[in-house]
């Protein structure tokens, strides 16, 4: 656990440094840290702790005064720990001089330990200066000046050391209380990366609106379950991405993953991509080719524009979704796949049903488990998330700084309706981080005309109507449309056109814009 302590910096807080001062000046201590192992630790390898007295520096500049000092710092830090409680320890070291120790035990883990020594203890300072004079004269017998500071040693009485104690138990829940701050924090961090992960993203789809919340929340109760999921949207919306993340949060994450657009062939070569054929199937049937939901077996397989497929090619997929089983193009004989399917569309299925246009039996089996995936008009506060994440995957593929958008460009980009959806916005990103070169600001006037001065489609008024009715007409639309954009949110609709909660709640009950009504 000492690994991760940073000890290097705690002697950068000034309590710390101000108390070493102290002691230094005030008894020519040196107080120095060590590990649980009793290795000195925030001090350059293979130096030691500077110590303030003439005699310890004569001692740890001899290669064996070091290294008795070094095994006296050791011994001190593990009977230290041998003591398994938060009280001072205080021994005599190699060459005599009194050690000073204080253990720094956190949540009862030993971590090491704040200590003091180079100084003699008034009590026994007779028997100490006894041992030193004869440690000096046994390993320092031509270094006669270091008998010379023997009477300028530190001598500290019992109040001395009480107080040295007390200073030193200060220095401890400074660490400690940094340790625990560095924790928290550390936690915390933690902590807002995983709401991050569960609020601003899934997989590779990102958004904090409370419809992509909704959304993240159906995917993560559906992604292991192997019912057949029908994802509708826009385009550009991301209902790729949804199939994607549905697919490697599952339990077949390790499986192959294959996308096919239903509406980029034709019925006779859709029907060879997804079934396969056997050789002789048709003219160009040279040999056996696999179809997709072979390859995908176990795996998943994302049929997109599933609304584009013809009505004789929707038999056969019914029959595939039904029990799995299909016939690949020319066989007579039928194969099975494992393959779990997930279908989508920006198509209206069922009005395509009430037209003739698609199966209504095929829509039934689709329409399983129905993700529905908003329009970025409709969830306007994920767009400046997204403009960040664009901006940052730019700076990371071209190695470029990171760049900004200026406030007034924000908010162009924020009001837009983006009916591209999130392609259209990745493209303007890459656009204006492309045309604003080395500059790290992204300004209004880089914005695309279509952006920056977006056409709004109005209803055309004819000449010689009544002027009272043709206003009414204009704000019944203007209101029914901001109440569609904002799902019946009257609060924030009457802000967004300047008036008060209850002047819309009135024009809503004139016009009878009630919103049971349209749901139905």
């Amino acid at each position: 656990m000492s690994e991760t302590v940073k000890w290097q910096d705690f002697d950068k807080l000034h309590v710390i440094r101000r108390l070493r001062q102290l002691v230094g000046n005030r008894w020519k201590v040196q107080l120095n840290f060590t590990d649980e192992k009793g290795f000195v630790r925030g001090v350059t390898k293979g130096k030691f702790f500077n110590p303030l007295n003439e005699v310890c520096i004569g001692i740890t500049n001899k290669s064996h005064g070091f290294k008795g000092c070094m095994g006296t710092v050791k011994q001190t830090t593990l009977n230290s720990y041998s003591k398994r409680n938060k009280n001072a320890h205080l021994s005599t070291c190699h060459a005599g001089f009194s050690t000073l120790s204080v253990p720094i035990v956190i949540k009862g883990v030993y971590l090491g330990c704040v200590f003091g020594d180079g100084f003699i203890i008034s009590e026994t300072e007779k028997q100490q200066k006894i041992q030193l004079s004869n440690y000096l004269k046994a390993n320092f017998s031509t270094d006669k000046e270091l008998q010379t500071f023997m009477n300028e040693l530190p001598v500290l009485s019992s109040t001395d050391v009480e107080y040295l104690t007390e200073l030193i138990k200060i220095i401890v829940d400074e660490m400690l209380l940094t340790e625990k701050n560095l924790h928290d924090a550390e936690e915390e961090v933690k902590k807002l990366k995983n709401q991050l992960g569960v609020r601003y993203g899934f997989g590779n789809m990102i958004g904090k609106s409370s419809a992509m919340r909704n959304l993240y929340a159906l995917i993560e109760r559906v992604c292991d379950s192997s019912a057949l999921i029908l994802i509708q949207g826009e385009n550009g919306s991301g209902k790729e991405l949804i199939a994607r993340a549905l697919h490697f949060n599952s339990k077949r994450k390790s499986e192959k993953f294959i996308p096919m657009n239903c509406g980029a062939f034709n019925e006779n070569l859709l029907e060879s991509e997804l079934f396969g054929h056997i050789k002789g199937a048709f003219t160009g049937a040279v040999k056996d080719k696999v179809g997709l939901f072979e390859a995908a077996n176990n795996g998943t397989i994302f049929l997109d524009e599933i609304g584009d497929t013809a009505p004789s090619m929707q038999v056969k997929l019914l029959r595939v979704l039904q029990n799995g089983s299909y016939t690949p193009v020319g066989a007579t004989s039928t194969k099975k796949s494992n393959a779990r399917v997930v279908c989508a569309t920006n198509k209206d299925l069922s009005k395509m049903v009430r037209e003739g246009t698609f199966r209504e039996d095929l829509f039934y089996r689709l329409n399983v488990i129905n993700l529905i995936v908003p329009p970025l008009r409709e969830r306007k506060e994920d767009i400046p998330i997204l403009i960040e994440s664009f901006i940052e995957k730019y700076s990371k593929s071209t190695k470029m700084s990171k760049k900004t958008v200026n406030p007034e460009c924000m908010k162009t980009l924020y009001n837009y309706d983006w009916p591209g959806n999130v392609r259209e916005l990745e493209n303007e990103v890459e656009r204006l981080c492309v045309l604003s070169g080395h500059e790290t600001e992204i300004h209004q006037d880089l914005l695309s005309q279509r952006v920056s001065r977006p056409i709004r489609k109005t209803k055309k008024i004819t000449e010689g109507g009544h002027l009272k009715q043709a206003i009414e007409e204009l704000e019944k639309e203007m209101i029914f449309e901001g109440l569609q954009r904002t799902r019946w949110n009257k609060s924030k609709l009457a802000k967004e056109l300047g008036i008060s909660r209850a002047s819309l709640i009135s024009k809503v009950e004139k016009y009878d814009l009630d919103k049971r009504r349209y749901q139905e």
